[in-house]
């Protein structure tokens, strides 16, 4: 079969591997039918982060089930299905508190598409990925919702749902702000803020693209070159996504007394000094990690597939499998390769 690997900064290639065989029975062989670029992605390609090459590129998909292990239940061979970056097996004491991305019975940073970094498990530019603990991790896709339109529900609209959905089950109808950056994630908290009901959301970026979709997404858009930050304890729920330090520290100090800060884009690099007394006084909270995409996405199809969600507004472009090679070199939003 044929994958996409990044063999150094810039550099794609189409290589020949042997097929994915089942390993056990509980395993699942998918097709992937449509692969979203992630927010790291561009950055990988372009040799920006410190995860070393080779990689077997893609981490958000949409697939199609070709061959399922005796034990299977979950899902059939023909059945189209999220498939989550993370390797998770559903059952373990981590799983059970919705932890799926520090999974007790695989190795830490088990995913997809991150080369050795992620343990070497594949990438979905591929014919054929094989799929642990299908049970636990294929979440098929309703009838009706386009495959491009949810390929990247596998880690970007997940970790976005994240910024927000617990904070506004907490405190129901509370304003967001959202400091964006390079990439998609801002853009769908947006949309995941208005579906939970916020009563506003204000998202803060550079000019661009992206402050343009921000305000037809429905936000109110602070231009981060020019318009004054948000007042100070202003809002209850905050999210940072712009990976630099400057955003962090505008996020922080626009959280109210006892409000939310979630802080989702690495800053790689040196590490970023925190306005503690301040947040000591607030009585901030700041959350940061790695998105543990699993739990989130039947929440995310069944809201897509009502309307409520729009994910497919914040695509950039949609391009053929073959031409993966060459339009993945330019950087965008979101890319969808579809079959």
């Amino acid at each position: 079969m044929r994958h996409l690997v990044l063999t150094g900064p810039k550099q794609l290639a189409w290589q020949e591997v042997p097929d994915p065989e089942l390993r056990s029975a509980r395993e699942a062989l998918v097709r992937p039918l449509a692969v979203a670029t992630c927010d790291l992605d561009h950055p990988m390609i372009a040799g920006e982060t410190p995860f070393p090459t080779p990689i077997a590129l893609g981490h958000e998909c949409v697939a199609e089930v070709v061959e399922v292990g005796r034990e299977v239940e979950a899902v059939r061979v023909g059945d189209r299905v999220v498939v989550p970056f993370q390797i998770s097996c559903g059952t373990c004491t981590r799983c059970g508190r919705g932890l799926t991305s520090d999974c007790e019975r695989v190795a830490p940073l088990s995913m997809y598409g991150f080369g050795v970094a992620g343990g070497d498990r594949g990438g979905f530019l591929a014919d054929l990925v094989r799929v642990p603990y299908a049970d636990a991790m294929l979440v098929p896709v309703p009838d009706g919702v386009d495959s491009a339109a949810v390929a990247s529900v596998s880690d970007n609209v997940a970790d976005a749902w994240r910024l927000v959905a617990p904070w506004l089950a907490e405190w129901p109808g509370e304003q967001v702000l959202i400091v964006g950056g390079a990439g998609s994630i801002g853009l769908y908290a947006i949309d995941a803020a208005r579906a939970l009901g916020a009563a506003r959301v204000v998202y803060v970026d550079r000019p661009g693209a992206r402050l343009d979709l921000a305000a037809d997404l429905g936000a109110d858009v602070l231009d981060a070159s020019a318009d004054p930050p948000p007042a100070r304890g202003s809002f209850a729920i905050t999210a940072d996504f712009s990976a630099t330090a400057e955003g962090l520290r505008t996020a922080l100090a626009a959280t109210a007394p006892g409000g939310h800060c979630t802080h989702a884009a690495p800053i790689f690099g040196a590490d970023v000094p925190l306005p503690m007394l301040a947040m000591y006084t607030m009585g901030v909270h700041l959350h940061t990690s790695r998105c543990a995409a699993r739990p989130a996405i039947p929440t995310i199809l069944a809201l897509t597939a009502a309307g409520r969600l729009h994910p497919e507004r914040v695509t950039t472009k949609i391009v053929a499998w073959d031409d993966a090679q060459t339009e993945l070199l330019t950087p965008r939003t979101k890319t969808v390769v579809t079959r």
